[in-house]
């Protein structure tokens, strides 16, 4: 997905300038990295809210369009109010599409309603992690990694190294082992009285 907003350079600075800007209906943010400046830039609250609600926004190379000259980003922080639904701050790191990167990027768990694990065995499948952090060039990052549960019997689990990965991309460990991203609760029945049940359907 390509998302890409506005935003302008940021004069005043400080925490009265700030303040104004946030009363002015703007967010104070800053974009570094690639042996660059830190450029203090301003942008539209109620455009960055939405798209922080976006998931893809969070694990994504975005570009911001800084007065006509766009710059290839990804979000790396971001500074909430304790009670409001408002957005205090926001910090972007600058990419190079020739230096790798990484980001936390979502796990989406597919088919679990297929899996023998809840059709046969009346389990529930646990998610155990629901992101991952990966190394890759700009253009190989994905929006999310698919975690496909169908095959998924109730004595299984899935573990961090059979998860598919796409083309150019690594997942970064950290740790020792293999992390369990979903496994199975048994919560239902027993296997034969659920197949027994499915039989007479």
């Amino acid at each position: 997905m390509q998302i890409e907003f506005k935003a302008t350079k940021r004069v005043e600075q400080g925490t009265g300038a700030s303040r104004r800007l946030r009363r002015a209906g703007q967010v104070p943010g800053i974009i570094y990295g690639a042996d660059q400046n830190a450029l203090p830039v301003t942008l539209d609250h109620n455009e960055i809210y939405h798209l922080l609600r976006k998931e893809a926004f969070h694990a994504s190379v975005l570009t911001i369009d800084l007065e006509g000259s766009k710059e290839s980003v990804v979000l790396r922080d971001t500074q909430w109010h304790p009670f409001k639904a408002q957005v205090l701050h926001i910090d972007f790191l600058r990419v190079s599409a020739n230096e790798k990167i990484r980001m936390n990027v979502p796990l989406h768990f597919l088919n679990g309603e297929q899996s023998p694990a809840v059709k046969l065995a009346g389990g529930m499948i646990s998610h155990v992690i629901n992101e991952v952090e990966v190394e890759c060039l700009p253009k190989d990052l994905p929006e999310f990694i698919g975690v496909d549960l169908k095959d998924l019997r109730a004595d299984q689990s899935i573990h961090l190294s059979e998860l598919a990965l796409p083309a150019g991309v690594t997942i970064v460990t950290h740790g020792e082992g293999d992390p369990v991203v979903a496994t199975v609760l048994k919560v239902g029945g027993t296997e034969e009285g659920a197949e027994g049940e499915g039989a007479e359907g």
